[in-house]
């Protein structure tokens, strides 16, 4: 097999592994993971672009069917699946700063979700209100969780072969 073929292979079922794993996990956390108030475990998933660049399209493919699935607003499908593609991207150019990875996903929810919430959803609260919350969740989603994962997932690298983009 040609060795472009094997990549591409390889990218796209990283990219699906990542999709299910954010899908599955939303879908088991489901009444935590919408709403003024969220904690979306799934998003820890969101510093996998540190590791690979299959993971954006990954998480972003896992938000859309996750919100597509649980019956959220077609603006939420919409924007809150454009708001973790611009997480994902961000995290990806940051991945030489490894603590820094985390700071896209965070901002990008905390600033589009609220918006959402509003009008898709007719939710009350002053937008700098959802701001905070729906940051304070992303933080402890991805800031914490996140940063969690990508330790462990360092600290495997010399126990198990993990695959990166470096084949």
């Amino acid at each position: 097999m040609e060795g472009g073929k094997v990549h591409s292979s390889l990218y796209i079922a990283m990219g699906g592994i990542i999709a299910a794993a954010y899908t599955a996990l939303t879908m088991a956390f489901a009444p935590i993971s919408f709403g003024p108030i969220q904690f979306r475990v799934s998003e820890a998933l969101c510093i996998l672009p540190y590791f690979t660049s299959a993971a954006v399209p990954g998480v972003t493919i896992g938000c859309f069917l996750s919100n597509l699935l649980c019956g959220a607003a077609p603006p939420d499908v919409i924007f809150g699946t454009l708001a973790t593609l611009v997480g994902a991207v961000g995290s990806r150019m940051l991945r030489k700063h490894k603590y820094l990875v985390c700071i896209p996903p965070i901002v990008s929810n905390a600033v589009i979700i609220p918006w959402v919430l509003r009008y898709a959803y007719g939710a009350e609260e002053l937008i700098p209100y959802l701001m905070l919350t729906v940051g304070i969740g992303e933080v402890m989603a991805v800031g914490v969780l996140g940063n969690l994962l990508l330790l462990a997932i360092e600290k495997g690298k010399g126990k198990v072969n993990y695959v990166s983009d470096r084949f």
